[in-house]
């Protein structure tokens, strides 16, 4: 197995965090391509996409965040200027160079903190799926946000029962319900093995993190080529309180919306997300389209 030391907890031990790297890269900017999974899943959420993108000539990298997977499990540091920093140890420890960024959900405050904090270094994109971006929390200042009771309600499910708290929510993730079965019972079961080995401390205070960071100062340093991936029928992170509105902060970005998507888009549209990735990584893509419309949380 592979790790990568990224400081050390309050007692002194080593963080590490789990990774894997596949494929080679042509050397052409972006073509090394780092992948920041959701909450609260691992980077084995990204299975489809690590068996298809190496096969493209790019060097793909994903890796399992503090506290979950099989990184270590420390008590704190889940705020995201600390995520950051350890997406800094994994491009710093592997050397990598002009790559591109791509953070689904949580991972996309990552990607916004790392431009912000760490300057873009060692990055020449950014791909936001899903994501969390640029601030989810309704406050006087940020009107189009989801409420606060909303977010009380996953900590209190969490404290109370983390178990069929995860299994409720994965069917939210994929819009399973009594007509739609875009993923299979065996997929969701296994998402749940997957998020249940992750940290209870973790994943609580993940979601406050994404729940409560404002990201809205971040998104305006960006500077390097950006995509906006979002469904618009995403009950997770609804698509008005957060993919429009990162299109919007980072005006020069490719938005596409898929219709009909729910959150979990990396496994219910896996070939076109992984498409839609690689032209943006290999070619740019050319055409913004254009917004999507209703969804509630």
């Amino acid at each position: 197995m592979s790790y990568i030391k990224a400081g050390t907890d309050a007692s002194g031990h080593d963080i590490k965090l789990f990774y894997q790297d596949l494929g080679t890269s042509t050397g052409a900017a972006g073509s090394t391509v780092v992948l920041i999974h959701g909450w609260p899943l691992s980077h084995e959420m990204w299975d489809y996409q690590l068996a298809e993108l190496p096969a493209h000539g790019l060097r793909v990298v994903a890796y399992d965040r503090r506290g979950f997977g099989k990184s270590s499990q420390p008590w704190d540091g889940y705020d995201y200027d600390t995520l950051a920093d350890d997406l800094k140890a994994v491009l710093d420890e592997l050397d990598l160079q002009n790559v591109t960024l791509v953070g689904f959900s949580m991972g996309g405050g990552e990607v916004a903190r790392y431009m912000s904090r760490h300057g873009g270094a060692r990055v020449a994109k950014v791909a936001f799926v899903s994501a969390v971006t640029p601030y989810l929390l309704k406050t006087e200042d940020n009107p189009d946000g989801v409420d606060k009771d909303v977010f009380d309600e996953i900590t209190e499910n969490l404290k109370k029962d983390r178990a069929a708290f995860l299994q409720t929510f994965g069917k939210q993730f994929y819009g399973v319900n009594l007509i739609s079965k875009p993923v299979s019972q065996a997929h969701l079961d296994g998402d749940f093995a997957r998020a249940y080995v992750a940290s209870h401390k973790a994943t609580l205070e993940c979601a406050k993190s994404f729940a409560e960071t404002d990201f809205r100062d971040d998104l305006a340093q960006i500077q390097v080529p950006a995509l906006v991936i979002h469904g618009d029928s995403d009950k997770t992170v609804p698509i008005e309180a957060s993919g429009e509105r990162t299109a919007n902060a980072l005006p020069n970005a490719q938005y596409i919306v898929y219709d009909g998507a729910p959150h979990g888009l990396f496994m219910t549209e896996k070939d076109r997300l992984t498409q839609d990735l690689l032209s943006f990584i290999q070619e740019g893509v050319s055409v913004r389209e254009s917004v999507g419309t209703t969804s509630v949380y």
